[in-house]
C-alpha cells in the first residue's frame, strides 16, 4: 500500500493531476505510514489488516475515483487494488464479506461517477492515457509485491508451525519420560498444564500468555528426571534425607530449561512452583507477589491434581475435601486470586466432572451388571431429590436358581462418591451410610431410618405373560426428611416410605441383587419438582429451629447449598443485622455455614422476578459476584483468636451469635462482621443504577434463627 501511494505522488506530478488528488495521496501516505508503524510497535498486525481494508474500500479508493478523473482517468484500475488486497491479505469469512462489500462499493462508485460526471474532477489533458498506463504499472507492481509478501508469509507461517510442532512433541516426549518414572503420576504434567491454562483464561490472560503458561506448566516437574526412582515410587513416608533430595528437583528443572534460550519463561514454572504465598515454600522462600505469577498459577493447578489423583500411598481425595483444602490454603499456601478461580471451576464443574451430584442424574455404571450376592456388584447411585427419578431395568436369573432366589434389591444410601461401600474399612473414607434395602418382592430391611412404611398398591393391571426375564420400573422422590420409592413389577405395585434421620445427607438409590443379571438400565429425571403432599409423612418433620426464638424475619433452615433463604431485607442508609446460627451435626466442611446475599428482585425474594445477584459472601470468607455491573472489594483477616478451621467448624456446630453492620452510601454497600477470629469487610459498588438493594441470609447445612434488624 505504501509503495502504491509513494509511486502515485510522482506520477501525479508528472501528469499534472489536480492539486486535490496530489494532496489526498500525500495525506493517505502519511496516514498509512503512521498507522502501520503504530501497529507494528503494538504487535496488532491482524487488526491493522482489517482497519486498512475498511479504509481502502470505503474511503481511499472512492476518493481516488472522484479526484483522479473517474473512468477516464484510469481509476477503475485503482478500484481493483481493493479486491487484490483483500484476496491476498485477509482470510476466512472476513475476506468473503469484504470482497462482497468491495464489489458493492465499486459498482456504486462507478454508477455515481458515470451518471453525475460533474462530481468527478477531470484532467486538463483530454485524450491522454498516460495516467491509465501509470495506474497499470502501479497496480501491477503492488500485485507483485503482495504475491511475494504472501508467499514469504506463508513460508514463514509454515516454518513457525513446524517449529511449534517440534517443540510441542519434544516437550511431550520429555514429560512422558518423567511420567514413566512413576506410574501413579502418569498424565500429571499434562493435567496440570490444562488446569493452569484454564485458570489463566479465567483470569483474562491473552491467547499467547495462556499458551506460554501451558508449556511452562507442562514442564514444571522436569527436574524429577534427576531424582532416583526408588524415592519417587516409595510407598511409605519419606525420610528427612529423601525429602531434601526431592526438594532439589525445582533447581534441577531450572538448570535443564535454562538452555532453551528462545523460551526463557519456562524456567519460572520449574523453579518456583513449590513456593508458598506465605513465604514458607522452597527453594527460595519467596512470598506473595515476589513469586512469579505463572508459578503461582501452576502451584494451584499442581496441588489440585495432586489431591484428585491416585498415589502409591493413597486413593484420590474426594472433590469436596480438595475444595476445602484450597479454601484453607487461601493467602497461606496459595495466591487467593488463582485459588478462588480454581474453587470456582470446581463449583461450576465445567471440565472435571467430579463434583458431588446434587440433582437426579443418569447412572454412570454400565448398562448391565451381574450380581452373585448382595453388594457383590452394584450400580452407581442415582441421587433422590424432589425431581422424581424413574429407573427401568430387566433381570434374568442365573441358571440353576429359581426366580424367587434371584430377585433384585434396591439399596438406599448416602456416600460422598455416590457408590455403595459395604464394610467398615471404606466407610471412613466416603462417609457411607445405608438407610435401607428394598427387595423387589416387597421385603424391606430398614436399619438406618427413623421409621418406614410398606404399602401394597395391588396387582399390576398391565401385566404381561410370564417369562424367565422380569422387568421392573422404580420411581424415587424426596421431600426433605422423607423418601418415597414406588416399584412396579410384572405382577404387582408397592410403595415404601422412609423417614430419614436428618435433612442434610443425600439419598441415593442403587440396584443390586443375587444370582441374577441386571441389564437394559435406563434412568430419567422429571424436569419439575414433585409437590410435597405426594409423599406421605410417617414421622414428625425434623426441625432445627422449632424451639428457637423468631425475630423480625422468619427463621430459615438450609439443608443444602442455598436450598432456602430468608426473605430479602431492604438496605437503606445503615443497619445492624443480628442472628443465631448453628451448623448441622452432619456439617463437615468449612463452608457449611451462613452466607450473605446482596441482590435485587422486583418482589424482594432471592431468585425472584428480575433477579440480579451482586455478592455472595460466606461466613468463612469465600465470596462470589454474579452481576457484571458490580465491583466487590473483600478483605478477609484471621485475627489472633482464630483457632484454626477445625475448631471454627466445631464451634459453629455448637451455635454462635453473629452481628453484621451494613451501611449504604449512594451506590456503595459496606458490610462488616467478625466471628470466631475471622473478620470480613466488603465494599460493593453497584453501577447499574439499581436503587432497591436487598440482603438475605442463606447458606449450607445450617439453621439461622432470631434474625433481628436494627435501623441506625
Amino acid at each position: 500500500m505504501l509503495f502504491a501511494l509513494l509511486a502515485a505522488i510522482p506520477c501525479g506530478l508528472i501528469m499534472h493531476e489536480p492539486l486535490t488528488a496530489t494532496l489526498s495521496t500525500i495525506a493517505g501516505t502519511l496516514f498509512f505510514f503512521s498507522y502501520i508503524s503504530y501497529a507494528i510497535r503494538r504487535q496488532r498486525i491482524d487488526r491493522a489488516r482489517k482497519v486498512i481494508s475498511f479504509i481502502l474500500v470505503f474511503i481511499f479508493l472512492p476518493s481516488m475515483f472522484f479526484t483522479n478523473g473517474g473512468e477516464a482517468g484510469g481509476t477503475p484500475i485503482w478500484l481493483m487494488l481493493g479486491t487484490i488486497y483483500i484476496a491476498l491479505i485477509l482470510d476466512g469469512r472476513f475476506r468473503i464479506a469484504m470482497l462482497i462489500m468491495n464489489a458493492a462499493v465499486t459498482a456504486i462508485t462507478w454508477t455515481i461517477g458515470y451518471c453525475n460526471q460533474d462530481l468527478v474532477i477531470s484532467y486538463s489533458r483530454e485524450g491522454n492515457y498516460f495516467d491509465t498506463l501509470a495506474a497499470f504499472f502501479i497496480v501491477g507492481s503492488v500485485i507483485y509485491i503482495l504475491i511475494i509478501f504472501q508467499s514469504n508469509l506463508f513460508s514463514k507461517e509454515e516454518e513457525n508451525k513446524t517449529m511449534h510442532r517440534m517443540f510441542e512433541q519434544t516437550a511431550t516426549a520429555l514429560v512422558n519420560a518423567i511420567d514413566a518414572k512413576d506410574t501413579y503420576t502418569h498424565g500429571h504434567s499434562a493435567r496440570v498444564a490444562e488446569y493452569s491454562k484454564k485458570i489463566a483464561q479465567e483470569y483474562g490472560k491473552s491467547r499467547k500468555e495462556c499458551e506460554e503458561i501451558y508449556f511452562t506448566a507442562l514442564l514444571h516437574d522436569v527436574g524429577k528426571i534427576g531424582v532416583p526412582s526408588d524415592i519417587i515410587n516409595k510407598v511409605g513416608k519419606l525420610t528427612d534425607e529423601e525429602y531434601e533430595i526431592i526438594k532439589q528437583h525445582p533447581a534441577l528443572g531450572a538448570q535443564i530449561l535454562e538452555s532453551i534460550h528462545e523460551c526463557p519463561y519456562l524456567v519460572t514454572g520449574a523453579m518456583y512452583h513449590h513456593e508458598r504465598y506465605d513465604g514458607k515454600g522452597y527453594p527460595k522462600n519467596l512470598k506473595g507477589t515476589d513469586i512469579p505469577e505463572t508459578a503461582r498459577i501452576i502451584a494451584v493447578a499442581d496441588a489440585y491434581d495432586a489431591m484428585t489423583s491416585k498415589r502409591s500411598y493413597r486413593d484420590a481425595i474426594p472433590q469436596h475435601i480438595v475444595r476445602e483444602e484450597l479454601v484453607k490454603g487461601l493467602r497461606t499456601q496459595f495466591d487467593p486470586e488463582f485459588a478462588k478461580i480454581m474453587i470456582r471451576l470446581i463449583d461450576l464443574d465445567s471440565e472435571y466432572e467430579m463434583q458431588e451430584r446434587i440433582a437426579g442424574s443418569n447412572m454412570t455404571a454400565p448398562l448391565g451388571i451381574h450380581c452373585g450376592t448382595i453388594y457383590d456388584n452394584c450400580t452407581d447411585g442415582v441421587v433422590i431429590t424432589r425431581k422424581k427419578a424413574s429407573i427401568s431395568f430387566c433381570s434374568l436369573p442365573d441358571k440353576g436358581f429359581t426366580a424367587e432366589d434371584c430377585i433384585p434389591t434396591l439399596v438406599i444410601f448416602d456416600s460422598l462418591d455416590g457408590r455403595v461401600h459395604p464394610g467398615e474399612e471404606k466407610n471412613k473414607d466416603v462417609l457411607y451410610y445405608e438407610y435401607a434395602r428394598i427387595k423387589l418382592d416387597g421385603t424391606v430391611t430398614a436399619n438406618g431410618v427413623r421409621e418406614h412404611r410398606y404399602k401394597d398398591c395391588g396387582e399390576n393391571e398391565n401385566s404381561v405373560p410370564e417369562t424367565a426375564e422380569e422387568s421392573y420400573f422404580v420411581e424415587a422422590v424426596r421431600n426433605r426428611d422423607h423418601v418415597l420409592v414406588k416399584v412396579t413389577t410384572r405382577r404387582k405395585i408397592f410403595e415404601v416410605v422412609l423417614a430419614l434421620p436428618d435433612t442434610s445427607r443425600y439419598a441415593h438409590v442403587s440396584i443390586s441383587g443375587q444370582h441374577c443379571e441386571i441389564h437394559n438400565i435406563t434412568v430419567e429425571t422429571d424436569e419439575h419438582e414433585t409437590p410435597a403432599e405426594v409423599i406421605p409423612r410417617i414421622a414428625e418433620e425434623i426441625s432445627y429451629t422449632k424451639n428457637c426464638p423468631t425475630g423480625d424475619v422468619p427463621n430459615v433452615e438450609v439443608d443444602g447449598p442455598r436450598l432456602s433463604s430468608s426473605k430479602g431485607i431492604p438496605i437503606l442508609d445503615g443497619m445492624t443485622l443480628s442472628f443465631h446460627t448453628m451448623s448441622y451435626q452432619t456439617a463437615r466442611l468449612v463452608w457449611h455455614c451462613p452466607y450473605f446475599c446482596l441482590f435485587y428482585s422486583s418482589d424482594g425474594n432471592v431468585y425472584g422476578s428480575e433477579y440480579r445477584e451482586y455478592l455472595l459472601l460466606k461466613l468463612n470468607g469465600e465470596n462470589w459476584d454474579s452481576a457484571e455491573d458490580v465491583d466487590n472489594k473483600i478483605t478477609v483477616e484471621q485475627k489472633n483468636d482464630f483457632e484454626g478451621w477445625t475448631a471454627w467448624l466445631e464451634k459453629n456446630k455448637l451455635g454462635i451469635d453473629c452481628t453484621v453492620t451494613i451501611k449504604r452510601v449512594d451506590n456503595k454497600i459496606i458490610m462488616q462482621t467478625e466471628n470466631l477470629g475471622i473478620a470480613l469487610h466488603s465494599v460493593s459498588t453497584i453501577n447499574d443504577g439499581t436503587k432497591d438493594i436487598f440482603v438475605a441470609l442463606t447458606g449450607d447445612q445450617c439453621a439461622i434463627s432470631d434474625i433481628r434488624v436494627k435501623r441506625n
